[in-house]
């Protein structure tokens, strides 16, 4: 029989770690579906999506939950795999701590194309679009930390 030769200073992964990763990817991603339904029925989101031809039920049935699943999954996967290192002790700030640079992230990617269209107020589509935003990825972020306490909690006791 042979045994494997492991470098001690590279640690590897179990992937017991992330057994729960399909169940934060799915609340963060509802999380962030339910509160985009919710504030697409203020009047300024309204002014936006009309201000980029954008359809409604398109963009809250079908785009929101996608792309919050996928925000979810990085977000979750990230709190997963780098738990020890991020700098707060709570799972919910460590969580909405990772949600913040998703939204970051979001906010140069996709608000940076808002500012190629041909309005005069450009920016200030940009900023109503960041602003949109903000409830949307603290929400998930939220939503993933108290699952990830309440999963983590009950797999400890």
């Amino acid at each position: 029989m042979q045994t494997r030769a492991t470098d001690p200073r590279r640690r590897e992964t179990s992937f017991g770690a992330y057994k729960n990763l399909h169940k934060l990817t799915i609340g963060g991603g509802l999380a962030f579906w339910v509160t985009t339904f919710a504030s697409s029925l203020l009047p300024i989101a309204a002014e936006y999506r009309a201000a980029f031809s954008i359809d409604w039920a398109r963009m809250v049935l079908v785009e929101s939950l996608l792309g919050g699943l996928i925000v979810a999954f990085g977000v979750s996967y990230c709190l997963l795999r780098f738990f020890q290192r991020i700098p707060t002790r709570d799972p919910v700030r460590k969580s909405s701590v990772l949600s913040a640079v998703a939204w970051v992230i979001a906010l140069v990617l996709i608000q940076g194309a808002a500012t190629r269209v041909d309005t005069s107020d450009a920016w200030h589509y940009v900023l109503i679009g960041a602003l949109l935003n903000v409830p949307r990825f603290l929400v998930l972020g939220f939503a993933i930390g108290y699952l990830y306490e309440k999963l983590d909690g009950s797999a400890s006791s």
